[in-house]
Parts: structure tokens; C-alpha cells; sequence
């Protein structure tokens, strides 16, 4: 982000009124923000609204926790565990074994609801100023940003955690200091109302000075869409009692929601105000280059400020490691990464090998030295965003995370799918619109392939039926979004999300533990047995984004006129074949535990809240059934608990208003 300036921090919070995180829902700690205090101009107001950014970006949101902390595994996302039990600090959200006095529960719970406060604040000062009766153009467009970023941070939580505390007064106007209780559904409804009601008054991001780095018209629509398709969506709701994991629901009139998602879609594509014109990676390449295009696939950027927010790039990208001895020379130019964004090991083989996005996975991460070392683990790295590919690695060789770089809340590629995924279901079948938005994703995907056309006109068009194009819908969501928290979100409205975790899980157990009766899509054959690689000079040609580090070149060999990449596929290689002297070898998931004779822990306690073996290879989950064929009836699963318990420290200053269900 380059384009707000926070100026006079410390005036700007106390002009605001925000006192610290933990006072948050103190009764003892009322906002100070009165109304002796008003809006004298745009320049005042456009600082204070910069200060409502600066809030929504901290790391322990928007920043990071959503990225790392809380982006649940799934058939995309997916971080191992190799603890049998329950970890003392009761933070492992990703397996789904929580508990409600979890810290870091605690200080996502506090961050949020201070960025809500601040828009409230914002919206309700603006509202009571002479500016706001004037209906002065450019306040009204900053109480639509602030509008926008109020409604994405409580749709967000509305997904974690169903019902929550909600209010649109700021505290000082407030009846009680304990912000009351409501029903997801009536959060939603108020918040779509509020936003079309708001999204006349805002700008295209195009007439905006910092472009998609601010909430505009675009935006505002496309949030209105992703909060309908939420709405009409599956949720997990509370059982008969408060030890009752829960039961997923939708509602009745979902249609209503369908509707409203389809129309607020096609508002932003008939504004033709954005498109896929880059290519897949270069999206997201110039974002590490600190790059903004205001007409392309970003539709909101979230603006984070280098070495003061954002670990875009550093969580994401291939691990960089440091060096004891410092210095300034590759890799040091771009100091460390954690690369703790990892991708499910099977990830890779769900894409035709011309799809430009499966070249936004990673093997290899780099050494204290420079060099790469091969990934040869439980899952891959997510390559989209890295510190290594800003070409001037701007935020030097002593530096971490922090780094600036934003990350595409909403893309244009999102709207054209719920378009897509909204049509299907309103029409009970796809329609040609829906089909040409679906088409548009996936020619950027294939630009340029030799099998361009059968992957885009002829898959697309080979799907006449609801069910047949929304399989479509389902993979192609997969295959768009890996690494932005958005696979298991998709999961749950869909309620596919207990399924698609069976069956992953059991991918991992199968093919660790070397047992075919697992294998129920008959993948196990088409892995690799061994990797070969090398290491070389980097190709400078494009082909791999960082243009001065050395990467990883893997083994190929031809048969039969066809070129086989062994990192692909396995294809047995006798002696005939075996590469030349002078290539690496590894044996490729080599995870089967010797001592047990099944699959070692990473692939037994991963979902470890949901379904689990032990080291005796007994399923330890009462409520789940053992794997018996790949016809096998999931729809009788027992529901995932992804919803989040609301943390103790919270509900203890409620004075009874919150209370856990869910058996937390």
C-alpha cells in the first residue's frame, strides 16, 4: 500500500476514541468520541478514515490470523500436526480442536470488534455533520468505505462464529456497553440493506485516488453478493443443548439470496469497469511489486503498510532462512519468509498440466545461502505472493514480515463465479451468461495452451445439467482461490465441508499407510514414486518469478513422443530410464511409519478435531465411520466444527448476555 500516510497516530485515536483492545465490552471504558467533536472537512474526515484502515489491517486480522491462524485445512489449504491430543494453549482452529480461553481466540476476538467500534464511530460522527446535510459527494463516499469495511469484518465473523454481538451505534450512543446478541440471518439482512443503501453514493475505484486500495462502487456491490450467497447458504447451528455439536441449516427463502448475489454480479460486470486481462500470476507478482491496477482482477485490495502490517509474502511464497552471518547478498536481499501458507500435498494433481495456476505451487524453499532445497513434505507452499518476487526487494535484507503487500480481499474472478454459481441455481441449470463468466475465468487460466479451447468452450459447454455445472463451479473455485481463505468457506454454504475432510483425510491415511483400499478415486498409481531433480542457474526467462535466485530443475524423459514430468506422474522407471549421474533423487511421501506399520502422524492427526486415528490405527472418533468403499454414502456425516467459541474473557464481561453452544 502507497497511499495513505498515518500522520499523527496517536491525536487521530484520541479524536476517535479508541482505548485499548482489551477494554473492548469493558463497562468501565466507554468510547470518549462525543459529538462536541464534528467534521469541519473532507481532509479532516479522510484522516480519520484512514485511521479505520489502519485498524481493519492489523496483523491480528486481516493482516495475518486470517491468513495463517485461522484458514481451516481443507482439499486446498492444509498445515499438518504431528500431537495425538489436544495442544495445552487450545489454539489448534486449523483441526478443529479448539477451546474458548484460547489466546489467540481471544485477541482476534478484541482486534475485530476495535475495527468495528471504529467504523461505527466514523459512520455515526460523519453522519450528525454539517458535510453529511450538505450530502457532500466525497463524505459520502468515505461513509461508504467505512460502510464496507464494517460489513466485511462482520460477515467474516459471522462465518466463524454464527450468532455474535452486533451493533451499528457506536458505544457512546448506546443503551448498554454490552454490545446484545443477535441472529446471524438479521446481522446479514442489516448488512446487504445497509450496503444498497449506501453503494449509490460511492465511486468507481477508477475515479478514486487510490483505486482498488479503497472500498468503491465495485466493491460495494460485489460484498453485497458474497453476504447473499452466505445468507442463502448452509451454516452450523446450535443443537438441542450446548453440548450438541450442532447441525447444518439453511434457510427457506435461500432463493431470495441467490437473487440478490446474481444481480449485484451482474451490476459489477455490465459496469465493465474490470477484467482478467493480466495473466493468472501476474496479478499477483505485481502486488508483490507493489503494483496497482485499478480495471483488472482486483476489486479491493486491503492496503496494508510495509514494516507496519500485512505478512503477504512472507507467510506465503517459499521459506527463506536466514543467515547468522547477515550481509546484503542473495538471498539476504529479501531477508527471511516462513512460507507457513502450505497447500495440500494432492493438491497438484487436480490440474490439467496446462493450467496456468498450477504453477503457482511450490517445491522448494531456499537456504540461509541462496540455495533451494526441495519440499519434499506433507504439503506444498503457496507461491502466488512472495517477498521474492518484488524485483527491488524494497523491504531489504533485514527485514521479515510486515511487508506491505496487499491482498485481494475481492476479485473480479470471484464476482464472475457466484454470478456463474447463482445463475446454475436459479435457473435450475446453467444459463449462456453464466456459462460465458465461467469461461472467462478459465481462458486466463489456459491463455495461450495448446488445449485452450477443449479446456474452456468445450468443457464448459459439455455441462448441461444444475448438478453437472455445478461440479464445474465447485472445482473451478478450488482451483482459483488457493492460499486466500476462501476453500473451506465455500465448503461449509455448500455443505460439502464434512465430505470433502473425510475423503481428504482418508487420501492422506491411505497413501501413507500403502493400503489400496483406500484409494477411491484410483489416484495411488498415478503418483510418483521418486523425485529427481537439480539444482541450476535461474532462467531469467519469466518462467519463474524471482529473476536472480537458482532454482530446482526436475527430470523429464519421453516415451513414445510423450514428455513426462516425474514430479507429475508415476511412470516406473527401470534401468533404462534412470536419469543421467549428477541428479538428486527423494522418495516421494515417504510417509508410511515403520514402527506402526501405518501412515505416520502428520497424516492421522491433521483433522484431529473432526476425525482422527491412533498410532494403533483405531478410529478414535466415535461419530465417524470407518472408510469402506468409494460408494459409500457421506451425506450422513457428522456436521464439521468450524464454528469458533466465543472466548471466555468475552463472555465473562457480558454480565450473561454470550454463552457457548456447539459443545464448547
Amino acid at each position: 500500500m502507497k497511499n495513505f500516510i498515518y500522520t499523527g497516530l496517536a491525536l487521530l485515536l484520541s479524536l476517535m476514541g479508541i482505548s485499548s483492545c482489551s477494554d473492548y465490552l469493558d463497562v468501565n471504558s466507554p468510547s470518549t468520541f462525543t459529538d462536541d467533536y464534528i467534521f469541519s472537512s473532507t481532509e479532516e474526515a479522510n484522516r480519520l478514515l484512514n485511521n479505520v484502515y489502519y485498524k481493519i489491517c492489523r496483523n491480528n486480522s486481516y493482516g495475518n490470523y486470517y491468513l495463517t491462524t485461522f484458514n481451516y485445512n481443507s482439499d486446498v489449504e492444509f498445515t499438518t500436526s504431528t500431537a495425538e491430543t489436544q495442544s495445552t494453549s487450545h489454539n489448534e482452529y486449523k483441526l478443529f480442536d479448539c477451546e474458548a480461553d484460547a489466546s489467540t481466540l481471544q485477541t482476534l476476538w478484541e482486534t475485530v470488534y476495535s475495527g468495528i467500534e471504529s467504523t461505527n464511530n466514523f459512520i455515526c460522527a460523519a453522519e450528525q455533520s454539517e458535510l453529511y446535510e450538505e450530502k457532500d459527494t466525497a463524505l459520502l463516499q468515505m461513509i461508504g468505505e467505512a460502510k464496507c469495511l464494517r460489513a466485511m469484518s462482520y460477515l467474516d465473523f459471522v462465518i466463524y462464529f454464527g450468532d455474535i454481538p452486533f451493533s451499528m451505534t457506536r458505544t457512546y450512543d448506546s443503551e448498554s456497553l454490552v454490545m446484545p446478541m443477535a441472529d446471524r440471518n438479521d446481522i446479514l439482512d442489516a448488512l446487504i440493506t445497509d450496503l444498497e443503501e449506501t453503494a449509490p453514493t460511492m465511486e468507481y475505484a477508477a475515479n478514486l485516488s487510490a483505486g482498488v486500495e479503497r472500498c468503491s462502487k465495485e466493491y460495494c456491490w460485489a460484498l453485497i453478493a458474497r453476504i447473499a450467497l452466505y445468507r442463502g447458504g448452509y451454516s452450523l447451528y446450535p443443537g438441542e443443548s450446548n453440548s450438541d455439536k450442532g447441525t447444518m441449516k439453511r434457510q427457506d427463502d435461500y432463493r431470495t439470496y441467490y437473487e440478490i448475489a446474481r444481480n449485484y454480479c451482474d451490476s459489477v460486470i455490465s459496469s465493465g469497469t474490470h477484467s482478467l486481462t493480466k495473466g493468472f500470476w501476474e496479478v499477483f507478482i505485481d502486488e508483490c511489486n507493489y503494483k496497482v491496477a485499478n480495471d483488472d482482477d482486483p476489486i479491493f485490495e486491503i492496503p496494508f503498510t510495509m514494516d507496519v502490517s500485512g505478512n503477504v509474502g512472507y507467510v506465503h511464497g517459499p521459506k527463506g532462512n536466514d543467515s547468522s552471518a547477515g550481509g546484503t547478498e542473495a538471498p539476504n536481499l529479501w531477508g527471511t519468509s516462513s512460507g507457513s501458507v502450505r497447500l495440500n500435498e494432492f493438491y497438484r494433481f487436480s490440474f490439467d498440466e496446462n493450467d496456468l495456476r498450477r504453477n503457482t505451487i511450490g517445491y522448494w524453499y531456499y537456504d540461509y545461502d541462496g540455495t533451494p532445497v526441495i519440499l519434499n513434505d506433507y504439503n506444498n507452499y503457496c507461491n502466488k505472493w512472495s517477498k521474492f518476487w518484488d524485483e527491488n526487494h524494497t523491504q531489504g535484507y533485514q527485514s521479515s514480515g510486515s511487508t506491505g503487500i496487499n491482498f485481494p480481499y475481492m476479485r473480479y474472478a470471484d464476482v464472475l463465479l457466484m454470478f456463474a454459481e447463482a445463475e446454475n441455481e436459479l435457473n435450475n441449470g446453467p444459463t449462456e451468461a453464466a456459462k460465458t463468466a465461467l469461461k472467462t475465468v478459465r481462458e486466463r487460466a489456459f491463455r495461450g495452451a495448446d488445449n485452450e479451447t477443449q479446456m474452456v468452450d468445450e468443457y464448459v459447454d459439455a455441462a448441461t445439467t444444475k448438478d453437472d455445472f455445478f461440479q464445474l463451479i465447485f472445482n473451478e473455485r478450488k482451483w482459483e482461490f488457493a492460499g486466500e481463505n476462501l476453500r473451506w468457506k465455500d465448503l461449509v454454504r455448500w455443505n460439502l465441508y464434512n465430505q470433502v475432510l473425510y475423503k481428504v483425510f482418508w487420501q492422506y491415511y491411505g497413501f501413507g499407510s500403502q493400503d489400496y483400499s483406500y484409494d477411491f478415486d484410483d489416484e495411488y498409481d498415478n503418483y510418483p514414486t521418486k523425485i529427481y531433480y537439480n539444482i541450476v542457474s535461474n532462467p531469467k526467462d519469466g518462467s519463474y518469478p524471482n529473476q536472480t535466485l537458482d532454482v530446482l530443475e526436475f527430470y523429464t524423459y519421453e516415451v513414445d513422443g510423450v514428455t513426462v514430468e516425474n514430479l507429475w506422474q508415476n511412470f516406473g522407471l527401470n534401468a533404462d530410464l534412470m536419469p543421467t549421474k549428477g541428479w538428486s533423487s527423494a522418495d516421494w511421501c515417504s510417509w508410511l511409519d515403520d514402527d506402526t506399520g501405518i501412515a505416520k502422524a502428520q497424516c492421522r492427526c491433521s483433522l484431529r478435531g473432526y476425525i482422527y486415528i491412533d498410532e494403533r490405527g483405531v478410529i478414535m472418533t466415535t461419530d465417524i465411520p470407518n472408510w469402506t468403499s468409494k460408494d459409500q454414502d457421506l451425506s450422513t456425516l457428522p456436521p464439521v466444527r468450524y464454528i469458533l467459541p466465543i472466548p471466555t474473557d468475552a463472555i465473562s464481561r457480558s454480565n450473561g448476555a454470550y454463552v457457548n453452544h456447539y459443545g464448547y
